[in-house]
């Protein structure tokens, strides 16, 4: 079997980003967020603008679906389809994933993932999306890794970066996370930023994280808020991120970390991208 084929039998046993909702790491240690600029020696190696015409699916050069109604391992309520009226284009620049209220494959919810697995599998680099984000009780979007190799030796020994996940009760607060053995799911080694003013949901912002050797940065816009090295790892355990990983973007209904859907919770509901892109260090 190929790896596109075996990855939804991994996640259904690993989950996005398996955080229960009352269950945040907060490090009392941390130094607070801090303005910075992206270094100006990275390069622009992949990217994937969703310029594609209104109405047509991601790039299947770039993009794989993910397709199914097992839960995720998260207890989630959407079945993920390969549909457009899912995942699509809107002709305007953005690649749209939009959650629906209808019964589809024993789901009352259907919700689109994609991964660019077997396309494209980074290893290094700033990786980042500018995204509008939905909003309302029991909605989960998130922008995140798995590691390349997670058919091979499983989840967490494979790494998960979950470079931006929210809940959607709570517009205001962003979450980074890692997953690896010894400091996964509830256990993560993770950090929630509050931003002011606008709520997340009522305009595009930047989610990224700058992913070295012995380091990962997370950032919203031009503020770092995260970071975490080797050091930070409970004693014993092992740093997992120094192999490829693959990209994923998904809207999630329901699920541990967010709870049940509100009754006011508006259908549809829609995460927009306006690209994905990942630069590199020249060599």
């Amino acid at each position: 079997m190929t790896l596109p084929r075996l990855l939804p039998v991994a996640v259904a046993l690993l989950g996005l980003a398996c955080d229960p909702a009352a269950n945040r790491v907060n490090r009392p240690n941390t130094p607070p967020p801090t303005p910075h600029q992206p270094n100006t020696d990275w390069e622009l190696v992949w990217q994937d603008e969703f310029d594609g015409a209104a109405g047509t699916p991601p790039s299947s050069d770039r993009w794989v679906h993910d397709v199914g109604g097992h839960g995720w391992g998260n207890e989630q309520l959407e079945f993920n389809t390969d549909r457009t009226e899912n995942t699509a284009h809107d002709g305007e620049g953005h690649l749209v994933i939009t959650a629906r209220q209808e019964r589809y494959g024993n789901r009352d919810y259907t919700s689109g993932r994609i991964r660019t697995q077997g396309r494209y599998e980074p290893l290094y680099g700033r990786i980042e999306a500018r995204i509008q984000l939905p909003v309302g009780r029991g909605i989960w979007p998130a922008f995140w890794m798995l590691g390349a190799n997670i058919a091979a030796v499983d989840w967490p020994e494979c790494g998960e970066i979950d470079i931006m996940e929210y809940r959607g009760q709570l517009p205001s607060i962003l979450r980074g996370s890692l997953h690896g053995p010894g400091y996964s799911a509830g256990n993560n080694i993770g950090q929630e930023y509050v931003v002011s003013g606008k709520r997340l949901n009522e305009g595009f912002h930047i989610y990224a994280v700058e992913w070295e050797p012995d380091r990962i940065r997370w950032f919203l816009d031009d503020t770092m808020y995260m970071e975490v090295t080797p050091a930070r790892l409970p004693a014993g355990a092992r740093w997992v991120f120094d192999s490829p990983q693959f990209i994923i973007l998904n809207v999630a209904v329901g699920g541990t970390f967010v709870g049940p859907v509100g009754r006011d919770t508006v259908f549809p509901q829609q995460m927009k991208v306006d690209y994905v892109r990942v630069y590199a260090r020249p060599t």
